[in-house]
């Protein structure tokens, strides 16, 4: 599992961890199964702390990604609920497109840079 943290950006480090972890199983680097490295070894290997990666991990064990397992650790596992998934995303896109209005983004420009990144994950 290759992570590349920017310790200069003002996002946290354990969202830095989560959002890559999502990507990593939009683009199939991670199918359901497959296990990720232990707290301790994924804080070694990137150097950071335990409790951050501890953080990603149960943030993504409640946000349906993950679940903990006592003997097995941190397993994919993507629970779907496809409406509470729309509600999420709906709420998070209606402040980004909000920002893209606000700045004279229009919709076709919009539904271009959508279609651009729905198409990283075919």
């Amino acid at each position: 599992m290759i992570v590349r943290i920017d310790f200069n950006s003002e996002e946290a480090i354990y969202i830095q961890l989560r959002n890559q972890i999502i990507l990593g199983i939009a683009n199939a680097e991670f199918k359901e199964g497959d296990n990720l490295p232990s707290v301790r070894e994924l804080a070694e290997n990137i150097g950071i702390n335990m409790h951050t990666v501890n953080k990603a991990y149960t943030i993504l064990k409640q946000e349906g990604y993950l679940k903990l397992d006592r003997r097995k650790g941190a397993v994919i596992s993507v629970e779907v609920d496809k409406c509470k998934a729309m509600m999420d995303m709906m709420n998070v896109m209606q402040v980004i497109l909000a920002e893209a209005y606000c700045k004279d983004i229009t919709r076709e420009e919009v539904h271009e840079a959508v279609d651009r990144i729905f198409d990283e994950f075919l």
